[in-house]
């Protein structure tokens, strides 16, 4: 069987209608690698969609077993493309293999997670209330409400995590789990390993017997993508990247006669606070500790820490030193693609030509799409008033602002944007004596850290990896975790229905031995 394909997945069908020709990257020496991959055209993309809302009432009635089981045999058959993917996958994205190792395990840990959560049941959010027709002065009728798929997901493949954030990551896992097919569009930058995964993923349809329909993939650029967000069968998006794609796509589902959700996660600054107490304590270990996180994956991580505001002080200073030497020592390394490499340094550029930002390191392009860490400095007046200075650039790239004294601090941590990750470098002292810092960094994060660095999120039950706007475009949702599913469902109550038409998960024996809320109080118990 040929390895790559370069066609289009309509379902189980692979498809190549199209005359646009496609052709991956290696971005360490600019190579094209020898497929071609075929964009798809309208009339695939319509029909792709059209298979994923005929497969949707047959799939969201299978039984959650038979869902978990289907996760877990994708993460199988993504297991058995061997070495081939990483070697794929790295060729694709300049990053090591060993790095697809472990995202490798992480894209197979969640699908193995999301199989969990179904057969755990939790998810459903399960409430029922009892009639009690004899209650004065109006009797109560029987509720019994939780959660339900809302239908066909279109799902964006993103650049910098070509296995976990793309074909079959987090929003592909979460989105099947909840009992909804899924569209992807696969990602320009990793075209043949969004081929490798989505064949793995369809060989799990057939494994499991799944509706035809129920996972489908085309390439494109921006129109494919654009015309899955104006479907009218689509009934949600899941996307990963840039802030500008993301507000794209979400005022594009906006402006449809039946607005859509859009769960995009757009990045962030993901500012670290150095509080006095314990940035004395140790400002070199420190500093060489934000060097390694800010170069790590040279940049390309939503939650590299991209703002460093400590307080004017010897300490502060010996930090900077530090952080600057470390960062300039680091190698340049190939960034993910040829354009993020020149937005690096486009956006690095425009922020360190601003009024009273001191540049500490090289500032030169080595070329070749390699990305070189630098540093940067500035006051925390002239940070204040300048927002250009706020936002994300997406690289190797950290600033630090010189604050003057805890009010000025205070001051930014109220001004900034919404955030995925804020951090808290500092001693129980250091907390217990500025509650407004910690309420105000609160008020703008998702998650928010105790020491450490951002970098780094953990899939599990209580990951939230989602912020306020621009962070993300629903703060109330997570990206990451098994509350990632919770996206992709909605409520329905049952009001008066006889017990044997009732979902097993609402009826009165609770067959499926799920703990459900019964009037008021947790339980496992079936109703009497």
């Amino acid at each position: 069987m040929k390895m790559i394909t370069g066609k289009n997945y309509i379902g189980k069908d692979a498809s190549a209608r199209g005359s646009k020709i496609l052709k991956a990257y290696n971005p360490a020496d600019n190579s094209v690698f020898p497929e071609e991959f075929v964009a798809a055209t309208s009339e695939e993309v319509d029909q792709a969609v059209a298979k994923a809302h005929g497969a949707f009432n047959a799939y969201k009635t299978l039984s959650y077993e038979k869902r978990a089981q289907f996760l877990e045999a994708i993460a199988d058959e993504i297991m058995n493309l061997g070495d081939a993917l990483l070697e794929r996958a790295s060729g694709e994205s300049g990053l090591p293999t060993g790095r697809f190792q472990g995202e490798r395990g992480r894209t197979c840990n969640q699908l193995k997670m999301f199989a969990g959560v179904l057969r755990d049941g939790s998810w459903l959010d399960i409430n029922i209330d009892t009639a009690i027709p004899d209650r004065q002065p109006i009797p109560k009728v029987d509720l019994r409400k939780m959660q339900i798929p809302i239908g066909p997901v279109a799902v964006f493949g993103a650049s910098n995590f070509p296995l976990a954030f793309s074909t079959a990551g987090g929003d592909t896992a979460s989105a099947l789990a909840a009992g909804n097919p899924v569209i992807v569009k696969g990602h320009e930058a990793h075209l043949g390993t969004n081929d490798m995964v989505t064949q793995a993923v369809l060989r799990a349809v057939e494994k499991c017997g799944m509706p035809d329909g129920v996972f489908s993939m085309v390439n494109g650029g921006i129109e494919t993508g654009q015309q899955l967000v104006i479907h009218p069968k689509v009934k949600a998006v899941g996307f990963t990247g840039s802030l500008r794609g993301g507000r794209a796509i979400f005022d594009l589902a906006n402006q449809r006669p039946e607005p859509i959700p859009v769960y995009a996660e757009m990045g962030s600054t993901n500012p670290s606070f150095l509080l006095p107490e314990k940035l004395e304590s140790d400002p070199e270990g420190l500093a060489t500790t934000f060097a390694n996180s800010v170069a790590l994956g040279v940049g390309q991580f939503c939650t590299s820490p991209g703002l460093l505001i400590g307080i004017k002080s010897s300490a502060l200073d010996q930090f900077i030193e530090t952080l600057s030497s470390a960062l300039a020592e680091k190698d340049s390394v190939t960034m993910l693609n040829s354009k993020i490499a020149k937005s690096y340094y486009e956006h690095r550029g425009i922020a360190i030509e601003q009024t009273g930002v001191q540049v500490l390191g090289d500032v030169n392009n080595p070329g070749e799409n390699k990305g070189k860490p630098l540093t940067a400095k500035v006051d925390g007046q002239p940070f204040l008033k300048n927002t250009q200075l706020h936002e994300e650039i997406f690289g190797p790239f950290t600033m630090v602002v010189a604050c003057e004294n805890m009010s000025e601090m205070l001051a930014i941590a109220n001004a900034l944007h919404g955030q995925l990750t804020g951090t808290l470098v500092a001693t129980a002292s250091d907390i217990e004596s500025n509650p407004e810092l910690v309420n105000a960094l609160g008020n703008k994060v998702g998650r928010l850290l105790f020491n450490g660095v951002p970098t780094g999120v953990e899939v599990c039950h209580s990951m939230q990896h989602g912020g306020p706007y621009p962070a993300s475009t629903d703060q109330r949702t997570t990206s990451v975790g098994t509350a990632a599913i919770s996206r992709f469902v909605r409520p329905i109550s049952y009001q008066s229905w006889p017990d044997a038409l009732l979902p097993d998960a609402l009826k009165n024996s609770n067959p499926l031995g799920l703990w459900r809320v019964v009037n008021g109080e947790l339980t496992k118990s079936k109703i009497e």
